[in-house]
Order: C-alpha cells, then sequence, then structure tokens
C-alpha cells in the first residue's frame, strides 16, 4: 500500500502582474482562488469533468515537467479544477493551473520540493515567473531571471497589509496572453524604457514600505500598456476613474482585459463603481471585485 495520499487538493490564489511598468517581473497575489484537486487513476492526466483544451494542455505539460524535473515514474490521475478565478482576465488562471498541478503532484508522490523549485519549475512552463511566484509565495513578488536561458533564479517576496484594497474591474472581454503577446513591439525607445524602470522602481519601494499614498500615478507605463490598451475598450478610463474616485494608482492587470486600482478599503466600493461606469460609457459591461492582497500563496487542503 502507497505511503502517500491517493488524492489532494490544492487551493492557489490569482494573482496581478506586472503592476505597472513591472513587465514579466512584479506579481501580488490576490484572495481568489481556484482549486486543483488530483486523484490518482488512469494512465494519464484525465479531467474529472469536460475542461477546454487549454486548460487540458497546460496540465499534461505541467505533469510531463514534474516527472521529469523529479525523476519520478509518471503516474495517471484525474484531475478536476474549480474555483473564482476568471480565464483570461489578467488575474493568472493559467498560472493557477500550472502551480496547483505541481503542488498537488509533489503531494502525491512525496518528493518534497521546495516551493522555490515549484516556482522554477512553474516559469519554465509559462515562460514568466510574474503570476506562478505570486500564486505559489503569496504576498508581493519580485522575481528574477537569468538573461540568457529564462530560468527562475529567485524570487523575493513581501507581505502586503490587508488594510490596502484592489478593485478589480473584469470586462466581458476575453485576453489571452499569447495573442495580447503578439501585439508587443520588438523593441521601444530608450527614454520610454528608462521612463518605464524609474516607474517600476518606485513602484516596488513603495510598497515595500507600506507608503501607498506615495503610488499616486506612479504606474505609468511604456512597456506594454500603450500597446494592449487599444484591444480593451474602455479600459485605461477605468483606471483613470478609479484614480479620480480616490484609488492611489492602477494598471492592466497582467496581458488584460481586467483592469486593477489599488485603494484603501475605505474607498473601495467607490473606485470600482466609477470603474465598472467608465467601461459602460464604453459600452462594455463589467464585473467589478473588491479584492485584499493574498499573503499565504498555494496551499494543500
Amino acid at each position: 500500500m502507497s505511503p502517500y495520499p491517493q488524492s489532494v487538493s490544492v487551493r492557489v490564489p490569482g494573482s496581478t502582474s506586472n503592476c505597472g511598468s513591472g513587465f514579466d517581473t512584479l506579481g501580488l497575489a490576490l484572495n481568489i482562488y481556484n482549486r486543483i484537486t488530483l486523484r490518482i487513476g488512469g494512465k494519464q492526466p484525465a479531467p474529472e469533468r469536460p475542461c477546454d483544451a487549454t486548460a487540458q494542455e497546460m496540465v499534461a505539460g505541467a505533469a510531463k515537467a514534474f516527472f521529469e524535473a523529479t525523476r519520478t515514474k509518471p503516474v495517471g490521475f484525474i484531475y478536476r479544477i474549480e474555483g473564482e478565478v476568471p480565464p483570461a482576465r489578467g488575474v493568472g488562471s493559467s498560472a493557477t493551473i500550472i502551480a496547483g498541478v505541481l503542488a498537488g503532484l509533489d503531494g502525491l508522490m512525496g518528493t518534497d520540493c521546495s516551493r522555490s523549485q515549484l516556482v522554477a519549475l512553474a516559469t519554465a512552463e509559462e515562460g514568466h515567473p510574474d503570476n506562478e511566484s505570486a500564486g505559489i509565495l503569496g504576498g508581493f513578488c519580485v522575481s528574477r531571471c537569468d538573461p540568457a536561458t529564462g530560468a527562475h533564479r529567485d524570487t523575493i517576496r513581501f507581505a502586503v497589509p490587508h488594510g490596502l484594497a484592489f478593485a478589480f474591474a473584469s470586462p466581458q472581454i476575453e485576453m489571452l496572453t499569447k495573442e495580447s503577446r503578439g501585439v508587443l513591439p520588438a523593441s521601444v525607445p530608450f527614454f520610454d524604457a528608462a521612463h518605464s524602470i524609474n516607474s517600476a522602481a518606485y513602484l516596488v519601494a513603495a510598497f515595500a514600505s507600506c507608503e501607498f499614498t506615495k503610488l499616486r500615478h506612479v504606474a505609468g507605463d511604456f512597456m506594454h500598456e500603450p500597446y494592449r490598451f487599444p484591444l480593451i475598450p474602455g479600459a485605461r478610463e477605468a483606471i483613470e476613474a478609479g484614480v479620480a474616485e480616490g484609488a492611489f494608482t492602477g494598471w492592466l492587470s497582467g496581458s488584460g482585459s481586467g483592469v486593477i486600482c489599488v485603494c484603501s478599503k475605505a474607498t473601495g466600493e467607490d473606485v470600482g463603481t466609477a470603474m465598472r461606469r467608465a467601461f459602460a460609457k464604453a459600452g462594455v459591461e463589467s464585473d467589478v471585485s473588491i479584492l485584499r492582497a493574498d499573503n499565504q500563496g498555494l496551499r494543500l487542503e
């Protein structure tokens, strides 16, 4: 009889990434979650209930990477994906699936991977560490990758106070990361890059020091937002409306289509309402959630 469990569930938080100019580097875990449940059985990964092809490919890819990295004999398993992280809205839905499968297999196989190892594996699968580091580690994460290979090297994380709120407006527009990356230029003007570096560094300092009032207007980006905003009617205006209503700052969450405004808990509802109205004015329906940071990261249940 196996000394390891026959099934395991992993709760993984969604996350917002880039945080303005921190492209493929910054991630912040949020208190919305997906639950990935794995149960030993069958000869290959198979969904317990109908599941879209993209999710099936992510599960199969993560499983293959796990077994190769840990040098363990592959086993078949049945999986279930459920939760509240909307797909293709810029809050790390794919990251929750990849991280959940990796951590779930680690629990089933007893391989005792560290969280840093899980982040490295997940980064290799997704191609960037921002959402994966936040989903696995929780809190505000700054990740470093090898400039030559892209392999994850390290992540520095710190907790985010629960008094801070994140108004998340999710328009009824899907934005797949692969498609969104297709609109990015091969290069950007030198001073656009310099201004973005300045914004990203200052934003990290404001979060690290908890001087959130200094975030006002600091998330201005020249690396990816100018090229992605035209694909999402009302997105730029929603951020501007949120800031006008009292938010500290705001950004396109990941590759979109959702947008995030950082605010105090006291102003969260008003900020969210203003963001929804801005999308509506552009003819786009949106759902708004007032979220907090998740400082725990993934956990086995």
